[in-house]
């Protein structure tokens, strides 16, 4: 795992020592997602830039990569993992393609060599690459099939430049970090998610997951090499349940290959359990103990109190895993106070304002992790792939006409000023952006309206809600260089389970009760039956007074930046008002702490990066 950067100009080449110190400085911003080496290359008008995290071959694995093929010179900087690199490898020596390392970088750029673009579909893993051919003077972009490993870029002058984090880009000359109205109504209206092509800062782009982009002479170009296909599901329910199985199992031991030791998150719950009893029982055939870790927040046992999204702790349940797979198990534990101080660390992790406190104490967990792992494999995105969340079975939420984690519009504008809520129009935003991302959704001609519905939930869940755990864990993770890998996002699993049919995926007034089935085998009974349990928020009053003083200071000085956003006597009834404060603003269980955590986080980050509104 990595970190990316350069730049391209198709049509002059730049001043050496200029380009040299602006890709030096890239290097240097990023180096916290590979702390292990560096470097840089110059080739013609192209400036690449890589850190690396050394996982495999580690002596020979060196990036930018370069490959000469039929006289020309083909150069590469990426950041990921190929699952089927032994696959690929294979077939490209059946075409006569020889390799000097074992590491994956080099299949992936012969890949490209060989099959081009859009053979890329068939590439399983996660990974952002730049790849210049130097012949024809062309560079390409490409991001996995669903996003998990980020690249942004921005074009200047004719010149493209891109880098795997936003603060890359602010390295090149005449690249500052400005914000308009847009970026406006997505921090207020979608935040913390933002859509999948949006750097948020203006003229900042995202590659769209499962494209790529290509500049040249004859200018810029944006394509897919992967579509998310709605397709008939033939298979039974056993046959679904078998298949399932094999395609989980898979994914996971696909994803244990490394060339140093692994971990896993175990909460006890049932994601983790799955994906630490696979690595656990992979690892004992080589005579191996697995290790795991849990996460706690202090004094929890004093403060929490059961309620129908967190019925219960996770430490009884991960300590019976960990017995249970016999692993190494340690529970890591943060204070409230800690996790109010890395509000603003979080903001630097990803350049904006974040998911609050479950950013900033996952931040703090990866950070302990990375003292003695680089490799962790996570649970994340099993309930947005088999409908683990309310809104997938709820009636009153699977039928809203936005996005089903955000129905109450009120907390989107309960601190703003009134001026500002009427020159963004939020709620038409929100709705018009809802409408194309539902728009692009293909179903089946004969489908019932219920079916469209479970389909359209599932399709945004995936294109929205997913994409916002997935660039945090990557942020939280890199940030201390920790590599954190996400089995259940696998594009085969994803695509497969797509298309089942909801009746096979939830029963018996179960969620996920697809994946628990298919797992059945390899968990103890009181982890297959146990109830979503989200991850872990502190419940300590403390913390909510602390965030609530923070706030207060900011809004009684009228130099702060956020000032210009918020209306302060509407935050003052807000924070005093139990109802509008208990009110969910995103997903399940962030409410009025977490709104008030964000505008500090966006009042630090307006500071922080000097952002300039426009």
């Amino acid at each position: 795992m990595c970190s990316i950067a350069g730049f391209f100009n198709p049509n002059i080449i730049p001043d050496q020592e200029k380009s040299r110190r602006i890709l030096t400085a890239m290097n240097k911003c990023q180096c916290h997602r590979g702390p292990d080496e560096e470097d840089i290359i110059q080739a013609g008008g192209c400036g690449m830039a890589h850190t690396r995290l050394s996982i495999r071959d580690i002596s020979r694995g060196h990036q930018p990569m370069k490959i000469n093929k039929n006289g020309n010179n083909y150069y590469i900087v990426y950041n990921g993992e190929i699952y089927n690199h032994k696959e690929l490898k294979n077939k490209l020596t059946s075409r006569g393609y020889s390799f000097n390392t074992t590491c994956d970088t080099e299949v992936l750029l012969n890949t490209f060599i060989c099959f081009g673009p859009d053979y890329f579909e068939n590439v399983n893993g996660i990974f952002s690459c730049a790849i210049y051919d130097e012949s024809e003077k062309n560079v390409y972009l490409f991001k996995d099939h669903f996003g998990v490993k980020p690249l942004f870029y921005t074009i200047s002058k004719g010149t493209l430049i891109w880098g795997s984090e936003i603060k890359a880009l602010f390295c090149y000359p005449e690249i500052s970090p400005e914000i308009d109205d847009e970026s406006l109504r997505e921090l207020t209206g979608l935040g913390p998610a933002k859509l999948n092509y949006s750097g948020v800062f203006k003229n900042i782009h995202a590659v769209k997951p499962g494209h790529y982009i290509k500049y040249s002479k004859k200018g810029f170009l944006e394509a897919p090499f992967f579509t998310l296909k709605t397709r008939y599901h033939s298979d039974t329910y056993n046959e679904t349940v078998e298949h399932t199985g094999y395609l989980v199992k898979d994914a996971i031991l696909k994803q244990i290959v490394s060339d140093v030791p692994i971990c896993t998150f175990l909460s006890g719950g049932l994601d983790s359990s799955i994906v630490s009893a696979v690595c656990a029982d992979k690892l004992k055939e080589n005579g191996q103990q697995l290790s795991t870790f849990s996460f706690e927040f202090a004094e929890n046992d004093k403060y929490f109190k059961s309620n129908s999204f967190q019925p219960t702790l996770d430490k009884d349940y991960a300590a019976l895993m960990a017995v249970d797979l016999d692993t190494d198990h340690r529970i890591l534990t943060i204070t409230y106070e800690e996790t109010l101080n890395a509000l603003y660390e979080s903001v630097l992790s990803r350049d904006l304002p974040t998911m609050a406190d479950v950013d900033s104490s996952l931040l703090l967990f990866c950070r302990q992790v990375s003292k003695t792992h680089k490799v962790v494999l996570t649970g994340e995105c099993a309930d947005e792939v088999f409908g683990g969340y309310p809104w997938f079975y709820r009636p009153e939420l699977l039928n809203v006409d936005t996005f089903p984690w955000m129905t109450d519009m009120y907390s989107r504008t309960a601190l703003l000023k009134d001026s500002l809520i009427e020159k963004l129009d939020i709620k038409t935003y929100v709705k018009d952006t809802y409408n194309t991302i539902v728009n692009k959704i293909a179903v089946l001609p004969d489908e019932s309206a219920e079916a469209k519905s479970r389909r359209r939930i599932g399709y945004i869940n995936l294109y929205m809600f997913m994409a916002t755990l997935l660039e945090r864990m990557d942020r939280t993770s890199m940030w201390s260089g920790l590599e954190a890998r996400v089995p259940f996002a696998d594009h085969r699993l994803i695509e497969y389970i797509y298309n089942v049919p909801w009746e096979f995926k939830y029963r018996d007034d179960t969620e996920k009760h697809l994946l628990r089935t298919a797992c059945r085998d390899i968990l103890p009974e009181s982890i297959f039956k146990r109830k979503k349990s989200p991850y872990p928020k502190t419940y300590n009053p403390f913390y909510e007074k602390a965030l609530n003083a923070i706030f207060t200071d900011i809004i009684n000085t009228p130099s702060e930046p956020v000032n210009k956003l918020i209306d302060k006597e509407k935050a003052m009834r807000f924070m005093n008002s139990t109802m509008d404060y208990g009110r969910p603003w995103y997903g399940q269980l962030m409410a009025g702490p977490q709104l008030i955590a964000y505008y500090i986080q966006i009042n630090y980050w307006l500071k922080k990066y000097d952002v300039n509104i426009i």
